[in-house]
């Protein structure tokens, strides 16, 4: 085979998870992936197809979800024989800080000669400092948008062009000096991006490698998709690393790129010739205007699509706008994420609405064709003491006597963990917002996540919590939501039984780990264990149904082969 130009690495968030005894905690409950936060961004998509489409072969390997589903998985014999131009390794979302350092250092080793490009959002906050003390890191790319300075970087690298001319690129210049050229590439909107959901699929037969495309875990069986509608925000929520300030910070964007809604809905069904999958809409669509928004209807409404479409809001819709979604989507699920029952807190957080408008948009969602509603409340917030997390929960029972009837509504809270994001307000000026950080430079960030509890990782505690009482919070939150939800049919006894008795043993095992002098033997077992179960809810939880065949081979095979 002839030799891949770019070979693009996802690590796990702790490289050797194998082998550290670290218990993860409720960290990644409501998100599809598991703790090691193995799903890849979706820029390895774009950036693959954008370079492949331009004569640059490139090869995506999920090494995480590889080291997850076989222990006997080697990640260091598998590095040693890849020989490409050059290796690419996200340092998107901070928790990857050491799964990204220690195979970036990896890859060094067994290729000395070979680039090593770093990006993404927490690369991108921390380029001077990866410059500074990590050598085995050559580039990084900075910004939202790389796939044209990745292509320009690869075609320097490989015909010995000049770095200096390459948009957003930070670099090494061989006299011990680093050179950052600025973040110039901001393109207006993301009409030139092409989201080719038949790539992976191609490039998976390409390189005889379905471990290496998969997005997640369990995918297989929970095959969620996503279309992306923005990079960038209008909103400014206060913890947030995509929020208008970190975006503004970060890649310099005084307001979000907006792919077209014609060109979002043909993401859609272009998803739906291949899959009856579910389909995330990334980015609320009101936040581009209300014109945006119903062109993105029109445009579903023409295509019919049998898949379950869900959709996200920042802001509670209006009873006009959920009517004209019923009118135009078949099957759709909502998200909405109030974070607490108490307005002021919702507003510290960067919310500006009262309930009465939350309940009336929760009310028209009910008595709509909407098949299920998600209200996601979280822990660690502004203004937010224990008693205030439990009276949100509280909230969320009150909110299920109302409408939980039907079984559409579903309350969830977990916590604002492991770390506040680099480049948002609350990072920035955490002082000013009653936070105090326990790590600020990347090498502290990574030393947070090697500790041994999920406690010991947070990167703050607040003026109203510390760490102890956001555990404990949060702990005691899941256990009365639990109780709610199985009063209202939402879970049945042996499933409450099963998540109630998972964080009892989480709560023990925290005091046993903190109170241990050496971390083996029963112990050590029992953390691994315990890091195989879910916690504060079950994953089926967050499943949409599919709709029809999870995989249409016959559509698939045509994509592949041209017939």
């Amino acid at each position: 085979m002839t030799r891949v130009d770019l070979i693009l690495l996802h690590p796990p968030s702790i490289f050797n998870f194998r082998e550290l005894p670290i218990f993860y905690g409720p960290i990644s409950d409501v998100i599809p992936s598991s703790s090691l936060f193995e799903n890849y961004p979706i820029g390895f998509i774009t950036l693959s197809e954008h370079l492949n489409r331009n004569g640059i072969s490139v090869r995506v390997v999920n090494l995480a979800l590889k080291m997850l589903r076989d222990r006997s998985f080697d990640p260091e014999a598998f590095v040693a024989r890849l020989d490409p131009v050059a290796f690419g390794i996200d340092l998107h979302w901070l928790p990857h800080v050491d799964g990204s350092l220690t195979l970036a250092e990896l890859v060094k080793k067994h290729h000395p000669g070979t680039p090593v490009i770093f990006g993404g959002l927490s690369a991108t906050y921390y380029h001077r400092e990866i410059m500074a003390d990590y050598p085995f890191v050559d580039f990084i790319l900075c910004g939202d948008s790389t796939e044209e300075p990745l292509r320009l970087l690869m075609e320097a690298i490989k015909n010995g062009g000049d770095f200096a001319t390459v948009p957003n690129l930070v670099w090494r210049d061989g006299r011990g000096g680093v050179v950052d050229n600025g973040i110039s590439y901001r393109p207006p909107n993301l009409d030139h991006v092409h989201f080719d959901y038949s790539h992976p699929l191609k490039m998976t037969v390409k390189y005889h490698d379905p471990s290496g495309y998969l997005p997640f875990r369990n995918w297989l069986s929970n095959p969620v998709m996503a279309v992306f509608s923005c990079r960038g925000c209008l909103h400014d929520c206060v913890s947030c690393g995509g929020s208008a300030s970190a975006f503004h910070r970060l890649c310099g964007r005084d307001r979000p790129a907006f792919r077209s809604p014609e060109l979002l809905a043909k993401d859609i069904r272009a998803i739906a010739a291949c899959t009856g999958a579910p389909v995330m809409v990334v980015g609320d669509l009101l936040q581009a205007g209300r014109d945006y928004a119903e062109r993105f209807l029109r445009a579903m409404k023409r295509y019919r699509i049998e898949n379950e479409i869900a959709i996200e809001f920042f802001h509670p819709p209006p009873a006009e706008f959920v009517r004209l979604v019923s009118d135009s989507l078949i099957n759709f699920n909502v998200e909405i994420s109030p974070e607490s029952h108490d307005p002021r807190v919702r507003r510290a957080f960067g919310k500006n609405y009262g309930n009465a408008e939350l309940e009336a948009s929760v009310a028209a969602l009910i008595d709509s064709t909407c098949r299920r509603l998600d209200l996601f409340f979280m822990v660690g917030l502004p203004y937010q003491d224990y008693r205030s997390v439990m009276d949100t929960v509280e909230y969320g029972g009150e909110l299920l006597r109302r409408f939980g009837e039907n079984g559409t509504l579903l309350p969830m809270i977990a916590p604002l963990a492991p770390f506040v994001d680099p480049g948002c307000r609350l990072f920035e000026e955490a002082e000013r917002f009653g936070y105090r950080l326990f790590a600020r430079t990347l090498r502290e960030h990574r030393q947070a996540m090697l500790m041994p509890t999920w406690k010991q990782r947070l990167n703050y505690e607040t003026s109203w919590m510390s760490r102890d009482e956001i555990v404990r919070a949060t702990y005691d939150g899941a256990l009365r939501l639990i109780e709610l939800k199985a009063a209202h049919g939402l879970l049945d006894g042996e499933e409450a039984d099963e998540i109630r008795a998972h964080i009892r043993m989480a709560v023990a095992l925290e005091w046993r780990i903190e109170n241990a002098d050496v971390i083996d033997g029963s112990l050590r077992e029992d953390i691994f264990r315990l890091n195989r179960m879910d916690l504060l809810c079950q994953k089926h939880e967050l499943q949409w149904p599919v709709k029809g065949l999870k995989l249409k081979l016959p559509n698939i095979l045509k994509l592949l082969f041209g017939r």
